[in-house]
């Protein structure tokens, strides 16, 4: 499967982005998908991840109640929706898939997209 991520941008601290992660290849809707997050000199990290049905979901504890996932098989899209945005969620975001729903190590996952970057700054 391919997956391209898209979506990423400057925005205020208390803003909102959406970001989307559009799969092609083999059968999308049998895959989990996570979205990780890289910022500038540490580790990549989980952030949140979402069953291949769309009906769980697992979150970092830093970013409950400010970022949901949530997926469209239909259109073969995962989307991360981002809220109350923080200086410290400045990072590159990278979405993953498995078919696993309980991996949230990225060297976990074998499918990857390109990242996008989301800068939250004044």
């Amino acid at each position: 499967v391919q997956l391209q991520a898209s979506g990423g941008g400057l925005v205020q601290p208390g803003g909102s982005l959406r970001l989307s992660c559009v799969a092609s290849g083999r059968s999308f809707s049998a895959y989990a998908v996570a979205w990780f997050r890289q910022a500038p000199g540490k580790e990549r990290e989980f952030v949140l991840n979402i069953d291949s049905n769309g009906v769980s979901t697992r979150y970092l504890d830093s970013v409950k109640g400010r970022l949901t996932i949530s997926r469209d098989n239909a259109k073969n899209t995962v989307y991360l929706h981002m809220n109350s945005l923080k200086p410290e969620d400045t990072a590159v975001y990278y979405c993953a898939a498995d078919p696993n729903y309980s991996r949230t190590r990225a060297n976990e996952y074998a499918y990857w997209g390109k990242g996008t970057l989301v800068t939250v700054s004044s």
